[in-house]
């Protein structure tokens, strides 16, 4: 599914954000990524949609070699894989259903299936009822949601979430917390990284900790294990 080995990535300002990562993650796994700010869990993350590429090492990712993947490829592989962000990037001038909608336009889906498929993700998170609002007419959560349903629109293989709840009050947290893991238990892997000592310790997975580019832990059923 995703598997690294021996991944070097320095910037070309000299910084070294990756550190001979060796990581094998499994179809269906739901593992946090964890460490402080600035340890490289970025770079980790962008190298598996092939945002960046490693300098030296290999990234399979579905049995496709990103770091020596060629640039028509890369459409085909984001294809495989969502991705959440912290800040929800939805587009303010579309509704939620043309928001979520526009992940499948850009591949030229058939009108029809759209349509069937934006109603169902939506109903799968909760928003149904609000496809014809704009974004700035819903709260944080609401708005996150709507980032969730764009990312899973299109079936992926696997959901990257990058602090999803770190814009959130606690409840809204639980509840995007809640359907991550019905979208896990779904058959999608899920890789989320997080600053969130309460989440990682109530909700037990698999914990990647990462810290000056290097992994330092690696635990199913794993703790937060920093003090906050």
């Amino acid at each position: 599914m995703i598997k690294m080995q021996g991944v070097y990535k320095t910037y070309p300002n000299g910084v070294t954000a990756l550190n001979g990562l060796d990581i094998h993650i499994d179809q269906g796994e739901f593992v946090y990524v964890v460490g402080p700010s600035g340890a490289g869990k970025s770079t980790f993350t962008k190298l598996i949609y092939r945002e960046e590429k490693p300098t030296t090492g290999t990234v399979l990712v579905n049995d496709m070699d990103t770091s020596t993947m060629k640039q028509r490829r890369i459409p085909m592989l984001r294809r495989q894989i969502g991705v959440v962000y912290q800040d929800f990037r939805l587009l303010p001038t579309l509704t939620v259903y043309e928001n979520v909608a526009f992940a499948l336009e850009v591949i030229e889906e058939n009108p029809q299936n759209i349509r069937r498929r934006v109603m169902d993700v939506l109903d799968q998170v909760r928003l149904k009822n609000k496809a014809r609002f704009l974004p700035d007419e819903l709260s944080g959560g609401e708005q996150q949601r709507v980032s969730i349903a764009r990312a899973i629109v299109n079936h992926p293989k696997v959901l990257i979430a990058d602090e999803p709840t770190g814009n959130l009050d606690p409840e809204t947290s639980w509840e995007i917390m809640h359907i991550l893991e019905e979208i896990n238990t779904a058959g999608t892997t899920v890789l989320m990284a997080t600053h969130s000592q309460e989440i990682v310790n109530t909700i037990r997975k698999r914990v990647i900790a990462i810290e000056d580019g290097m992994v330092v832990r690696d635990q199913s059923n794993g703790e937060y294990g920093y003090e906050m």
